[in-house]
């Protein structure tokens, strides 16, 4: 919420609107579904329509209410364009460079603990170390064979080396991998998998609340 509201000052700055923002979630904020993004996004979308301001100008304020809050790093620049994105270099086109990895999947998604704060894990030095040095490997591997198997591998073995993921976690991902590839979400206790998504809704039903939801290619846009 406090994202969004940071979002929709930045948009309105000091003019007196009277303004009434209604979010509504489909899923939980703070599991590493980019919630907070999401809302910020879909309020700086909708008021651009009203104000008339140009779609990347919106995109770059959420984006900057997100890095400012501490609710992520790149969920906005993701949900903007949709499908699945590598980020070759950090920021907003034209000066981030973002690639796809084609295809229509359905994704099950399972909540399997409590929340995560990603501003807290954000905090800590030595985390950010780690994720910073394997994830570039990561990144630099995926552009070597951006496949959605692939991602799904280097996925695992990021989680495995930042070290968030608790005992729980690594049960799910494990039972998961039975029936397709399955990681943990960043930043939150919980997981998606693809495969036989009949199996995995099954399996990861023990585990937790789950989810069913499939890749948007087109990303967010206000709809009239």
């Amino acid at each position: 919420a406090f994202t969004t509201l940071t979002a929709v000052k930045n948009i309105i700055g000091r003019e007196p609107f009277k303004i009434r923002i209604e979010v509504h979630q489909d899923l939980p904020s703070s599991q590493g579904f980019g919630m907070s993004g999401a809302g910020a996004l879909g309020a700086s979308l909708a008021l651009s329509s009203i104000f008339g301001i140009d779609r990347i100008t919106a995109i770059k304020v959420a984006h900057t209410a997100e890095v400012i809050c501490r609710t992520g790093l790149g969920d906005v620049i993701a949900q903007a364009f949709g499908g699945i994105e590598v980020r070759k270099s950090p920021g907003l086109p034209p000066w981030g460079m973002i690639e796809h990895i084609p295809g229509d999947f359905e994704v099950i998604l399972c909540v399997v603990g409590d929340r995560l704060a990603t501003a807290d894990v954000l905090k800590r030095e030595d985390l950010l170390r780690r994720i910073s040095i394997k994830g570039k490997y990561c990144v630099n591997s995926l552009l070597e064979n951006p496949s959605i198997e692939n991602l799904l591998s280097l996925s695992q073995e990021f989680t495995r080396y930042v070290g968030l993921a608790n005992e729980r976690i690594e049960k799910a991902i494990d039972m998961a991998n039975n029936y397709g590839k399955a990681s943990m979400c960043m930043i939150g206790n919980s997981i998606f998998a693809i495969g036989e998504t009949e199996m995995l809704e099954d399996i990861l039903s023990s585990f937790g609340k789950v989810y069913r939801a499939r890749i948007d290619s087109y990303g967010a846009r206000a709809i009239d």
